[in-house]
C-alpha cells in the first residue's frame, strides 16, 4: 500500500429513525442517520407479507382442491 493516497478509515455512529443505533467502520468522518436498518426492516424481521388483493391464490386453491394427486400416474 502507498502511504498518503487512502481516506481515513474511521469508526462512526450510525442512526436508524426506528430508534437503533449502532457503530461501524467508513470512510465519513460525520455520523449517519438512515431511515430503514435491519432491525426494523420488514424482511429481516419476518414480519413481511404476501398481499394478494384480486384473490389468486385462493382462486387457485379452489380450481385445483377437487383433483386427487394420488391417483396420478407418474413415469
Amino acid at each position: 500500500m502507498q502511504a498518503g493516497i487512502h481516506p481515513n478509515y474511521e469508526t462512526i455512529n450510525v442512526t436508524c429513525a426506528c430508534g437503533n443505533e449502532f457503530q461501524t467502520r467508513s470512510t465519513m468522518s460525520d455520523d449517519f442517520r438512515t431511515d430503514i436498518c435491519s432491525a426494523c426492516h420488514p424482511f429481516f424481521t419476518g414480519t413481511q407479507k404476501i398481499v394478494d388483493s384480486t384473490g389468486r391464490v385462493e382462486r387457485f386453491n379452489n380450481k385445483f382442491a377437487k383433483f386427487d394427486l394420488t391417483k396420478i400416474k407418474r413415469r
